[in-house]
């Protein structure tokens, strides 16, 4: 019998979310899109880790070849400057995943070694061919002010 105890406890200290990337051109390592267009830029104001996690699921190519981690100053990519890379990765088989993480201290680092005032965090993938397609995760860590359903439980409509 399934459980009836209503658990909200990672959900509450993180923020998840996760995309489908499919990208338009192969030679480009490119962002992460919400959409066709729209960057996925997520605020770390208020958290102290992100992590990313990017998994190949349809090939026509070689799949997954490299994940990093950008930041920016702001949500539109101003100044976006790359904080970590898994570097030439071969996610060649569908299940194939990798994943990167950093901290805020990390990023606010490069940030300052660069006269810049990084707070939006992006993932960018490389992929081999641009029929090949990347399930992607966002994990954003350690919520100053944990609250309830920080991650939707869903985002299937009704």
């Amino acid at each position: 019998m399934a459980s009836s105890v209503s658990t909200d406890l990672m959900a509450c200290r993180q923020k998840i979310e996760m995309y489908h990337h499919a990208p338009a051109d192969a030679a480009t390592e490119q962002s992460v899109k919400s959409g066709a267009s729209t960057t996925t830029w997520s605020d770390m104001r208020d958290y102290a880790r992100f992590g990313v996690g990017a998994m190949s699921t349809v090939l026509t190519g070689n799949g997954l070849i490299e994940l990093s981690i950008y930041a920016a100053e702001d949500d539109s990519g101003t100044n976006a400057t790359e904080i970590k890379t898994s570097g030439t990765i071969a996610a060649d088989a569908a299940g194939d995943w990798a994943f990167e993480e950093c901290t805020a201290e990390e990023i606010a680092h490069i940030g300052e070694e660069n006269s810049y005032d990084l707070r939006y965090v992006a993932a960018y993938v490389d992929c081999h061919h641009n029929d090949d397609e990347v399930s992607v995760v966002y994990i954003r860590d350690g919520a100053k002010r944990a609250a309830d359903a920080l991650t939707a439980a869903t985002t299937i409509s009704s």
